[in-house]
This record gives C-alpha cells, structure tokens and sequence, in this order.
C-alpha cells in the first residue's frame, strides 16, 4: 500500500468513527440513555484529552463533508509541516480518539521535541502510552510532568495506573500515597489500593 493509499485509509476510518461517534451524541442528546442503558458519555469524555475540540456540534453533523476535510486537513498539515508544533498536538489527537494510540504518540513526541517544556504535550505522552500498554514509558512522562507542575490529581492516577500496569509495588505505593495526600476524595483510591493489595500478595 502506498503513503497515499495508506492515508487516505486512515482519515475514512478517522472519518467514520467521528461521524458515528457524533450521530450518538446527537441520539443521545434528543432521547436520552434508554432505560436500564448506562451512559456512556463521562466515560468516553475521560478517553478524551480535557483540551480537545469538540467533535458533538449539530453543524458538523449536517455537514460530514466538513468533517471529512477537517480530518484531512489535519493530517496533511502535520505531516508535510513537521515543525508546526500545533499541527503534530492536533493530529495526535485525532489518532488518540480512535484508539490509535501508537500514531498518536508518534505526533506528541514531535510536538515534545519542538516544545520540551509544554506541559500539556508530556501529559498527552503519558496518557497516550499508558493507554497504549507502554508502562514503563508512561511513567517517564508522568514523572516528567510531576516535575513540571507537582499536585496534578490527573498526573498521579495516571503515575499510579502506570506502575501497578507494569508490577511495581514500591513505586505504585509511592504514587498512591500521593495521590491520597494532594486528593484524599479522589475515586480512583480505592481501586488502586485493592490492586496494591493484591499485587503485594503475589
């Protein structure tokens, strides 16, 4: 498959999946969750970087034409401009809602070698390759990013996620403690300290 072939596949999957994923919105919006049914939407809002665009608006879902060339536009941009430290953020993004995780890392690191010290990008790197199953990484950024900006709630869930993911009771213990000391209320405690427990006892 040729580099033009091979795009023009990915911007389709791209594609669809943001029109499906803003039709559900639309459907979710106008009738609600049926009844029995869980909602989605704060969970898929979580998958999703707190500074991304919106991809729900009734504009975008009349016009998919616009959305197709957004999606294209976006891509294009980052690769034929590499040192469009905006292009390489947004692409990755793109990549990231679709569960691409490894394409979008690959646009992050570029963006991070253009901007070392923005914190959002090593953010995005940690998150990114703590979705992607790349443990030992994910905490490199985490921690990078911890010594950017010290107390992030977000930043120690994901430190702690990354180092329970990969085995390491010391440093996931660490983590945890943290967690619990900037944000004693915090949600994810009381699953990482059962995740402790049980990997302590193996």
């Amino acid at each position: 498959m040729t580099r033009e072939n091979l795009l023009f596949a990915i911007i389709g999957i791209l594609f669809g999946f943001i029109v499906g994923f803003m039709f559900a919105s639309t459907m979710g919006q106008k009738y609600g969750p049926a009844q029995g049914t869980p909602n989605l939407g704060a969970s898929s809002a979580q998958s999703i970087p707190a500074d991304h665009p919106p991809v729900g608006s009734q504009n975008a879902m009349n016009d998919p034409a616009a959305v197709r060339e957004q999606v294209t536009s976006s891509i294009e941009k980052a690769r034929k401009d590499p040192n469009n430290f905006e292009a390489q953020v947004e692409a990755g993004k793109l990549f990231y809602q679709i569960q691409r995780y490894d394409q979008a890392i690959e646009f992050w690191v570029k963006a991070n070698q253009l901007k070392p010290t923005d914190y959002d990008t090593v953010v995005l790197l940690g998150m990114g390759n703590l979705d992607a199953a790349h443990y030992d990484v994910a905490e490199k950024w985490y921690r990078a990013a911890l010594k950017m900006k010290q107390g992030d709630v977000m930043v120690l869930s994901g430190l702690a996620a990354a180092t329970l993911s990969r085995g390491d009771a010391k440093a996931a213990e660490d983590a945890i403690a943290q967690l619990e000391k900037v944000d004693p209320t915090s949600v994810d405690l009381p699953q990482f300290k059962d995740q402790l427990e049980t990997l302590k006892k193996k």
